[in-house]
């Protein structure tokens, strides 16, 4: 089976642009935002340009791609006014990924602000089944958190918990992130075959659908978020390769959000990693 790896890449030229910009740095998938990162409203979609990606997909055995919500959404918020632009963005988004059928579409849980996380998962339930519809065709990535602060889905019981709660169960599933994960706790650096044995347990390994590939600046369990470069952090290069080399990885979206400077440095890290 293939190994899928690619980054994020700027939606600002369009569609097509995105998926030239892709082969260029050797990678066969890729994630965007699906709108400014920060929030704001989203371009109008060209239907034209989206049938173009489709087509470069098609002819170079791409991957899914892995579509990213912007970081502002809290749709576990304490502010109804801030749960609300959650379910505008979210509903909208998912409407627009139907010109690119069969994708993912990944958010951050949210922050529950001091409300608990009991209170903040039944608001995150809600908003899902709010916005999503039995014949969507796109399926809803919970991102896997690193625990800072009042975050939601630091421990796979709370995204089990979030995912009992949605009416679609097959149009939901998980994006794993091993600098978060490895943040969050567990044990990425020496037992990711672990790490996944529990997660199988918990979760369901048929939910894991696609993993955001980040090194740590810091040590397990540090609750902290900082990515790092490939090799260059706490899990290093060994423990990387293990992530993406273990068979129940290969054949899923891996996505670097690893803080290089340009593309190069991106077609340099899915090169060690291929």
């Amino acid at each position: 089976m293939e190994k899928y790896l690619g980054c994020h890449l700027s939606s600002s030229d369009g569609f097509e642009a995105m998926g030239k910009a892709a082969l260029s740095i050797g990678a066969n998938t890729f994630a965007f935002f699906t709108r400014n990162p920060r929030g704001g409203k989203a371009k109008a979609i060209d239907e034209a340009d989206a049938q173009a990606l489709i087509k470069i997909m098609e002819e170079h055995n791409f991957g899914k791609l892995v579509a990213h919500a912007p970081y502002t959404l809290n749709p576990c918020s304490g502010k109804e006014s801030v749960r609300e632009f959650a379910r505008t963005c979210m509903a909208e988004d998912l409407k627009r990924m139907e010109y690119l059928p069969g994708n993912y579409y990944n958010f951050h849980p949210g922050s529950h602000v001091g409300q608990g996380s009991e209170l903040g998962i039944q608001m995150i339930i809600e908003t899902l089944n709010e916005v999503m519809w039995e014949d969507q065709q796109t399926i809803v990535l919970l991102e896997t958190m690193a625990g800072k602060g009042s975050e939601v889905g630091k421990s796979f019981e709370e995204l089990r918990q979030i995912i009992d709660g949605v009416k679609f169960k097959d149009k939901i599933g998980v994006c794993l992130d091993t600098c978060h994960i490895s943040d969050a706790g567990y044990d990425v650096k020496n037992d990711f075959k672990g790490v996944l044995d529990e997660f199988d347990r918990i979760v369901g390994i048929e939910k894991l659908r696609a993993l955001h590939i980040n090194d740590s600046k810091n040590p397990m369990g540090a609750a902290k978020d900082r990515h790092e470069n490939i090799g260059d952090g706490e899990i290093g290069l060994d423990g990387m390769l293990a992530v993406v080399n273990n068979p129940h990885i290969v054949g899923l979206p891996c996505i670097l959000e690893t803080p290089q400077e340009d593309l190069e440095g991106y077609a340099r890290e899915i090169e060690t990693l291929r």
